[in-house]
């Protein structure tokens, strides 16, 4: 897989210098899928310097059409931000996890059905963020509570495409209240995500 993606990428760069009006969009898909797999076979320097560059790309496509490429852009800020956070630069990674959100955010406003599910993922990215900086734990806590209500409304909705992603966000929850200290709450999350993920086995 990595090396198809290198090809891919190595193809739509050639295509993307000649014409990047066409091509440019499909090299930063390429550079985004090539971050991921980079960073899947533990290329973690390589798979920044691949996302960075789809960021790029993005980021100057999205100010020009922003309906078309926002999107886009907010995926690669969330890798982004995983891939600075692995490396060991959180505050650099939080920043662009909070790019991610604002942006989600604002779709998600204008097209719940469309990007919810987009925004909870991003949200509980900022929550673990915030958790990997020792806090402030009260707003890793409310990044979380955020994507907990927005999963589980869409868990009601479809239970068998988000309760996965809905325990996976008790769980951090529970990390959160357990560091505020507020052990009860922290226990009743812990047996919340459990029962769910008993439940999908």
């Amino acid at each position: 897989g990595l090396a198809a993606t290198e090809q891919a990428v190595e193809i739509r760069r050639r295509l993307a210098a000649a014409n990047p009006a066409a091509f440019e969009p499909d090299l930063a898909l390429s550079l985004n899928n090539l971050g991921g797999r980079l960073s899947g076979v533990g290329r973690q320097e390589e798979a920044l310097a691949a996302t960075e560059q789809a960021v790029q790309i993005r980021r100057r496509l999205a100010a020009a059409n922003p309906a078309a490429f926002e999107p886009d852009l907010a995926g690669s800020l969330d890798n982004l931000g995983a891939h600075l956070s692995v490396l060991g630069r959180r505050e650099e990674g939080l920043a662009a996890t909070e790019q991610a959100v604002e942006i989600r955010r604002r779709l998600a406003a204008a097209n719940p059905a469309a990007f919810e599910p987009h925004l909870a993922f991003s949200l509980n990215n900022l929550g673990v963020d915030l958790l990997g900086l020792d806090g402030p734990w009260e707003e890793a806590l409310a990044a979380t509570e955020q994507a907990v209500e927005i999963y589980r409304r869409l868990a009601a909705a479809n239970p068998a495409a988000f309760e996965p992603n809905l325990a996976v966000s008790i769980d951090i929850l529970g990390i959160h209240l357990s560091g505020l200290g507020r052990r009860e709450e922290a226990l009743r999350a812990e047996q919340e995500a459990a029962l769910l993920k008993r439940e999908r086995s």
